[in-house]
């Protein structure tokens, strides 16, 4: 298969299951003849506006028939309100999708919700309604087709899920911007971040780390062709300057995907939203100068990293094709506009 001209352009210029990686293989149709094409969106609906227009853009997906959506977090913008409500409405747009639907939490909806504009609320009593609302039934997906996947529900971390297709290992992990909430919640007077703060990131990161090992495990032994990690945080936004501190969470995860990667004998992708602009790019490749800002040994050339569209930007969604096993590349993709 052809790459497309997007991806062409874009490279040139730069259920819970005791082992979830080991269950890859068990949901039934993951490998059914058809058309292998997948959507990825994030940091949508953003505002009333976007609300408004959401319904008609889970239409215009539906219409592209893409074998399963995924939500890359951030159901909506940092200064609104995080009340139960919202939630439930989502929710219901969620249900609308026609095929499977895989959705991660980003900050928006829980870490930040400590912001007075946001309600006050403490985040990680947000935490605990938001997957009280969207993971109902750990190991399958939303949608009105749902798929079975690997879950980590068992470690208290339903969201984190995997699955393959097409000789292709899918990993979505919780790890989400604001430092993947260590930062302090300053809307509810804390000025460091509480000990229940800091237990629930070990903990989610912890699962993470584990989920990332036993996933490139798993696909080196069944010799896949990719392994796709999907996420909400930009570890690597283009605009980000420092302080260190502002990122020092996601270290660990940074070095576990370089290690894993760079032993891995075929292509990586990470799909992530948070920064809300269009990019690719290669973050850890060989003399990239995100390894020296996260201090990783090693470098991971095979890892190409997708930016989607977001916020004001969100214009369009991503259409991502699994190509044939003889392609150039596995995977490859195109921007396709909102029909309003």
């Amino acid at each position: 298969m052809r790459l497309r001209p997007v991806l062409v352009a874009a490279l040139a210029g730069a259920a819970a299951l005791s082992s979830p990686a080991a269950a890859l293989a068990a949901g039934p149709g993951q490998d059914k003849n058809g058309h292998h094409d997948f959507a990825v969106i994030g940091d949508i609906p953003y505002g009333a506006d976007q609300i408004a227009a959401f319904p008609g853009w889970v239409d215009d997906i539906n219409a592209g028939d893409p074998e399963f959506t995924v939500h890359v977090g951030d159901i909506k913008n940092g200064s609104t309100r995080c009340d139960d409500d919202y939630y439930r409405m989502i929710r219901a747009q969620f249900d609308r999708f026609e095929q499977a639907l895989v959705y991660t939490p980003g900050d928006n909806e829980w870490t930040d919700c400590h912001r007075p504009n946001n309600g006050a609320y403490n985040p990680l009593e947000r935490l605990a309604f938001d997957r009280s609302v969207f993971f109902t039934r750990p190991g399958m997906t939303l949608g009105q087709d749902p798929m079975k996947v690997a879950s980590q529900a068992n470690l208290g971390v339903p969201e984190n899920v995997s699955w393959r297709k097409q000789r292709v290992s899918f990993v979505v992990l919780h790890v989400v911007g604001s430092n993947d909430d260590l930062k302090p919640w300053a809307g509810i007077g804390e000025t460091v971040p509480t000990a229940a703060q800091v237990a629930e990131q070990q903990a989610r990161m912890d699962a993470a780390l584990q989920l990332v090992r036993e996933a490139f495990a798993d696909a080196s032994k069944r010799n896949d062709r990719a392994v796709v990690l999907m996420l909400q945080a930009d570890m690597f936004d283009p605009s980000y300057t420092p302080p260190w501190s502002d990122i020092s969470a996601f270290q660990p995860l940074v070095q576990t995907i370089v290690s894993e990667s760079a032993a891995f004998d075929g292509e990586v992708y990470l799909f992530d939203g948070d920064s809300h602009t269009y990019n690719v790019d290669r973050p850890l490749a060989a003399g990239s100068p995100w390894l020296e800002t996260y201090g990783v040994r090693g470098a991971a050339d095979n890892l190409t990293r997708v930016t989607v569209d977001g916020a004001a930007k969100n214009t369009s969604w991503l259409r991502v094709t699994i190509g044939r096993p003889n392609a150039d590349r596995v995977l490859s993709w195109e921007r396709v506009p909102y029909s309003q």
